[in-house]
């Protein structure tokens, strides 16, 4: 194994670490961003079992061992947790979210560095994730200020909001 792939694993821990951080001033948010992670997840699972598209090592040399076959190549499961994580996090938190969104890079570059992975399946898997964390955050974002406003205490303040 070499330092790109223990990096790309690494780098999971840290979008772990982050939400964990941010868990402490977000509670729910945190949680639920972190769930968004796992759905974006069991979409992209999905999507490859529709497209079937073969891994790269598969018929090159590559730095990394090649997953088994059966284990499809589109779109990058490390990338759409990648781009799930940084999105959620960004959202969250924007000095965190800018280092997401290079850990995210990083990882999703990585994954075409070491062989296992075409530059279409990380770009994919990067923006699948992303809009997967951004919608989860916009329907938040939307309960919240429903929720705001039927608190307030009369008419003229939910006018005002």
């Amino acid at each position: 194994m070499t330092w790109l792939v223990i990096g790309t694993d690494a780098v999971l821990g840290v979008f772990a670490l982050m939400f964990l951080a941010l868990w402490f001033q977000h509670r729910l948010r945190a949680f639920l961003g972190g769930a968004g992670v796992v759905v974006a997840y069991a979409v992209s699972e999905v999507v490859k079992l529709v497209v079937q598209e073969e891994r790269p090592c598969r018929t090159a040399p590559s730095l990394a061992p090649c997953p088994d076959p059966g284990d499809w190549s589109f779109p990058s499961n490390h990338s759409v947790i990648a781009g799930a994580s940084a999105m959620a996090i960004w959202c969250l938190h924007r000095a965190y979210g800018w280092v997401a969104a290079v850990c995210a890079v990083a990882a999703a570059s990585s994954r075409v560095i070491v062989g296992v992975h075409y530059v279409h399946d990380v770009l994919a898997g990067l923006l699948l994730g992303a809009l997967v964390s951004w919608g989860i955050a916009v329907l938040l974002d939307r309960r919240e200020r429903a929720r705001r406003q039927d608190d307030a205490p009369t008419v003229v303040l939910q006018r005002l909001r």
